[in-house]
């Protein structure tokens, strides 16, 4: 058999758990997966695993074993991919896993002209607003917005995320442009659920003062573009990402609040398992997004808007 695949099934064996789940990583049958790590204890004349109808166990022999062989095949991949990577040519499949509606909105498009760039790479994507473990989902590469909980991860910045507060010009005309913190705390909301970051609906003034809106809210989604529709629909008024209403700012069909307070600014970044070995499909893609957002990203390449005269909302003051 093998020694190098034999190496492979027995650290997936450990890593996975039991022969099976090995097996389905190779390709083999569970029995032939006991044969290969079998074999290994018979050739080295000791035992490895100690197996029980429910798990595996190392033995004091094996872990010492499963360290080395780990390191054995980190080093034949590495060597795998160097060699690749001479050739100048960027293969494989590349797994990238984003939130749902930065995917949607800003993703396709970009993958498409990449795909044409690399016609070596076939692409894989997977759109959740639930992270993922990378690792256990086979991921290689993430977007994520806001904080980072794992902290193994290594990071990438590739934009800004710059955080808006806007209504649409039928709601202003039929309610009132807000004109402080106040009004809008009296104002119908509409707020996205799955914020996972500090600062949502929190302003700061020209003094440094922190003004936090809270109260009931008309509307809340789990979904950012379902907010949006809402809020060009005159729904009420929509805290959020500039990567989804800068462009109805833009074009006047929404008309941000409040501009002289300074909003909250997240981070859209890449993240992706180890600094170490990254393969050279991660490493194009990585330049290629930092290329495409970077400081001032497509979506924030806008005019300001400009609110027209309103009636003033019941119970608000000038500034």
């Amino acid at each position: 058999m093998d020694r190098l695949t034999g190496m492979g099934v027995f650290v997936a064996a450990v890593d996975e758990g039991s022969f099976a789940a090995a097996a389905r990583r190779f390709g083999l049958s569970a029995a032939m997966a006991g044969k290969y790590v079998s074999a290994i204890e018979a050739g080295l004349n000791a035992r490895l695993l100690q197996r029980t109808t429910r798990r595996l166990r190392l033995t004091d022999v094996g872990h010492a074993y499963y360290e080395r062989c780990r390191r054995i095949l980190e080093a034949c991949d590495e060597a795998n991919r160097e060699a690749s990577d001479a050739s100048g040519t960027v293969r494989g499949v590349l797994r990238i896993a984003a939130p749902v509606t930065f995917g949607t909105m800003h993703l396709g498009e970009l993958l498409a002209k990449y795909l044409e760039a690399y016609p070596h790479v076939n692409i894989e994507v997977s759109l959740s607003d639930r992270y993922v473990d990378l690792l256990e989902a086979g991921v290689d590469v993430a977007v994520r917005i806001g904080r980072l909980p794992d902290s193994t991860l290594v990071a990438r910045r590739l934009a800004p995320c710059r955080m808006v507060i806007c209504a649409s010009p039928d709601y202003l005309r039929d309610h009132g442009t807000p004109r402080s913190p106040d009004d809008l705390r009296k104002a119908p909301r509409l707020t996205f659920s799955e914020a996972v970051s500090v600062g949502d609906w929190t302003l700061v003034d020209a003094k440094h003062r922190v003004h936090v809106i809270d109260g009931p809210c008309r509307m809340t989604a789990n979904n950012t573009q379902m907010l949006l529709a809402a809020a060009l629909a005159g729904t009420g008024i929509v805290y959020g990402p500039t990567f989804v209403f800068g462009e109805q700012i833009a074009r006047g069909t929404l008309v941000e609040l409040l501009p002289e307070y300074h909003a909250s600014e997240l981070t859209i970044q890449a993240v992706y398992p180890s600094a170490r070995h990254v393969p050279l499909k991660v490493r194009h893609f990585l330049d290629y997004l930092a290329a495409a957002f970077g400081d001032e990203p497509p979506w924030d390449r806008i005019a300001p808007s400009r609110p027209v005269r309103q009636r003033r909302a019941h119970g608000s003051k000038r500034a």
